[in-house]
């Protein structure tokens, strides 16, 4: 309540954005939020006025925002997809740019009607969840070392109806079982260098620094993947591993190192790379089949 009596949706959004210096946006899906009602409702509704419980919660939702805190922790929800995902901290927010991985992903697989797919460092769920709603025949792994994470990643599964998910705790290929072969697999694991000043903005502060960070350069996990893939890669089963805007050409170079074939990367809307690929290695058909 202010001095005036209650706000009505029309001043409460002008007070975030005028006195609180909240996006237009932001303030729409924050008092969404609260009201429990799509954006729409605001529009239709403008002159409709907010309860006290209401209004006090609308307030605290906008200095939480002021602080630093992202948008979705606020809400506790992402759109990824065109899917409504749960997040919370234990999970990283599901980025646009990552659906370019789910593209590549549905590229490769197009031409096949079943196939195994491993999303490794599945976090809420994003990745393997847009997959196996485009692809329901594809078999999907979905691992994370954080039991925290995979309870997230297991609600948005039960609520999404997707009953092609396998959930399974581990740390990157020792989630998979000795000899388990796998069509494609695929990550967007941290590639953030430890110590980046990026750390400190943009909301990542509140973001759960292990799935952020990998080592002095951020490629210590990606290293790993690359050369722990092979063995559960079928003969011509791909490795698709999301990275950072300048770690491109240090990928490709990892994937060659490591024998891979086809390697390319793939660039984001804004023509920064994004994501590489690489088949299988020869060496490695003729080693573990």
């Amino acid at each position: 309540m202010t001095a005036d009596g209650p706000l009505s949706i029309v001043a409460a959004l002008r007070l975030a954005g005028q006195t609180h210096r909240l996006p237009p946006l932001e303030a729409q899906v924050l008092l969404a939020h609260v009201l429990q009602c799509p954006r729409s409702h605001l529009y239709a509704w403008p002159e409709q006025h907010l309860s006290g419980n209401q209004q006090t919660d609308f307030l605290a939702l906008i200095e939480r925002r002021n602080q630093g805190e992202p948008v979705a922790y606020l809400t506790g929800y992402r759109e990824f997809w065109s899917l409504s995902l749960r997040v919370t901290p234990d999970t990283l927010i599901p980025r646009p740019e990552t659906e370019l991985l789910v593209e590549c992903a549905l590229a490769l697989l197009k031409q096949r009607e079943t196939a195994t797919v491993a999303d490794l460092g599945t976090g809420s769920g994003a990745i393997a969840a847009a997959i196996a709603c485009e692809h329901p025949q594809a078999r999907l792994i979905a691992t994370d070392i954080s039991a925290a994470a995979l309870a997230v990643a297991e609600s948005n599964f039960q609520t999404l109806q997707l009953h092609n998910i396998e959930l399974r705790q581990g740390s990157w290929m020792a989630s998979l079982k000795t000899g388990e072969l796998c069509d494609l697999i695929l990550s967007n694991p941290p590639y953030v260098a430890e110590g980046d000043p990026h750390l400190q903005r943009d909301g990542l502060l509140w973001e759960p620094v292990t799935a952020l960070t990998s080592g002095p350069d951020g490629l210590g996990d990606i290293r790993r993947l690359i050369t722990d893939a092979p063995p559960h890669l079928q003969p011509e089963g791909w490795l698709i591993i999301e990275h950072g805007l300048d770690q491109g050409s240090a990928v490709r170079q990892l994937f060659s190192q490591a024998g891979y074939r086809a390697i390319s990367t793939h660039q984001d809307l804004e023509l920064r790379d994004r994501l590489t690929k690489g088949k299988r290695p020869v060496d490695d058909v003729n080693n573990f089949d």
